[in-house]
C-alpha cells in the first residue's frame, strides 16, 4: 500500500512588473469624520439660533436705518453680520440693553463660532494631513512590533489575547485583504493594512524584518505556508508562528521556516480526549491557554541567580515543567533539569491575576 503524497505548496508567483496597490497603514480615530463634522456644524447652528432668539426678543432695541421696521428676516440678517463681524451699519443696536446684549452675549458667541470654524478647518485640513504624515512616520519607524497576517477566527482571537496579556494595541500590525475584518482590528486600536500578505512589498511596508513576532493565520494551509516562506526570506531571524489544519502540512510549515506550528484541530482533539478520560482535564488545558484563567504558562530565560539550581527552585515560585537547552527539550523529571545553565529557557506554570495567589 503506497503512502499518500503530502499536499504540496503551490509555487510562488513571479513578481509582477507593477507593484500591487494597497492602502497604507492606518489606525482608528475615536470619532468618525462625518460625525465630527456634524457635531461642529450642529453646535455652530445652535449658537447662531440662540442669538437669533435673543435678538428677536430684544428687537425693540434695534433700529433699521433703511425702512425703520425690524422683521424676523432682518433679525436673521443682523445676527449673521454681527457674528461674522461684517457690520454694514444698516441695522444697529440703539438701546442700552441691546448694546449690553451685544457686548455680553453676542461677542462671546461670535468668538465661539469663530473657534468652531477654525477648529473645523484645522481638524479636516491640517490635522488630517498631520495624521497621514504621522502614520507614515509610524510605518517607517516600526520596530519590535507584532505582525498578524490574516485576521480570521484564529487571528482575531490571538490579537484579543495579546491585548488581554498587556500588549499595547498600537504595537500590533494586522494585514488582511478584508476591510470588514480589518474594521474590527482597527476598532481595537491596532494598526491595519488592507493587502495581500503573500506579496514581498507588503511585508516590507510593515517592516517585517524588524518585527518582534509574526503570527500567520491565512485560513488556508497553502496560503499560510506561502506567507511563511515569504516572511522567512525577508526576515531570517524573526520568530514565526503559523496555524495549519492538516497534520501532513505541519512538517511543510516547519520546512518553510515556521518556529511554531499550531494545529487547532489537534488541540481540539486533545481537549475532547481529555474530557473523555477525566472530568477536569480539558478545563485545565483551556485554563492554561487563556490569560483570563486562574493559571498561565510562561516561557522565559533563566536568571543569573537561578543558574545552578533545580527547575523546582524557580525564583518566581512557579512550577517548572520543561527546560529548553540548545534546542533540546528536557522534562522536569530528567537529571539535566536539576542544574539550570545560562541561556536555558524555562516553561513554567504561574498563577494569573485571576487566580489564587
Amino acid at each position: 500500500m503506497t503512502k499518500p503524497a503530502k499536499r504540496s505548496v503551490p509555487p510562488r508567483k513571479a513578481p509582477a512588473k507593477r507593484l500591487q496597490r494597497f492602502k497604507p497603514l492606518r489606525r482608528a480615530v475615536r470619532i468618525p469624520v462625518w460625525g465630527d463634522l456634524g457635531i461642529r456644524i450642529g453646535l455652530a447652528l445652535l449658537l447662531i439660533g440662540l442669538v437669533i432668539l435673543i435678538h428677536w426678543w430684544d428687537r425693540s432695541g434695534l433700529v433699521d436705518n433703511v425702512d425703520g421696521e425690524v422683521s424676523f428676516l432682518d433679525i436673521v440678517y443682523f445676527t449673521m453680520i454681527s457674528i461674522t463681524t461684517t457690520g454694514f451699519g444698516d441695522i444697529a443696536p440703539v438701546s442700552d440693553r441691546a448694546r449690553l446684549i451685544e457686548a455680553v452675549i453676542v461677542t462671546p458667541v461670535r468668538f465661539a463660532v469663530l473657534f468652531i470654524f477654525v477648529g473645523t478647518a484645522y481638524n479636516f485640513i491640517i490635522k488630517r494631513s498631520w495624521e497621514k504624515w504621522r502614520m507614515a512616520r509610524i510605518q517607517e519607524n516600526l520596530t519590535d512590533h507584532i505582525v498578524v497576517l490574516g485576521y480570521g477566527i484564529s487571528g482575531s482571537e490571538s490579537v484579543n489575547e495579546l491585548i488581554e496579556r498587556g500588549t499595547d494595541a498600537s504595537n500590533i500590525v494586522v494585514v488582511d485583504p478584508s476591510e470588514e475584518r480589518l474594521a474590527e482590528a482597527e476598532a481595537l486600536g491596532c494598526n491595519v493594512m488592507a493587502a495581500d500578505a503573500t506579496r514581498d512589498q507588503i511585508l516590507k511596508a510593515v517592516h517585517i524584518s524588524k518585527a518582534q513576532n509574526v503570527l500567520v493565520s491565512a485560513g488556508r494551509d497553502d496560503t499560510s505556508i506561502l506567507i511563511v516562506l515569504t516572511v522567512r526570506q525577508l526576515a531570517p531571524h524573526v520568530p514565526i508562528s503559523v496555524v495549519v489544519r492538516a497534520d501532513d502540512n505541519e512538517s511543510l510549515a516547519r520546512q518553510a521556516g515556521a518556529n511554531n506550528v499550531i494545529n487547532p484541530v489537534r488541540f481540539t482533539g486533545l481537549l475532547l480526549a481529555g474530557s473523555a478520560t477525566g472530568t477536569h482535564i480539558s478545563e485545565y488545558l483551556a485554563d492554561l491557554a487563556s490569560v483570563t484563567g486562574r493559571v498561565q504558562l510562561v516561557e522565559r530565560e533563566v536568571t543569573e541567580e537561578e543558574c545552578g539550581q533545580s527547575i523546582h527552585q524557580l525564583e518566581t515560585g512557579g512550577v517548572g515543567l520543561r527546560v529548553y537547552r540548545q534546542g533540546n527539550a528536557i522534562g522536569y523529571w530528567e537529571k539535566e533539569a536539576e542544574c539550570l545553565l545560562p541561556g536555558d529557557i524555562v516553561v513554567e506554570i504561574r498563577p494569573s491575576e485571576n487566580g489564587d495567589i
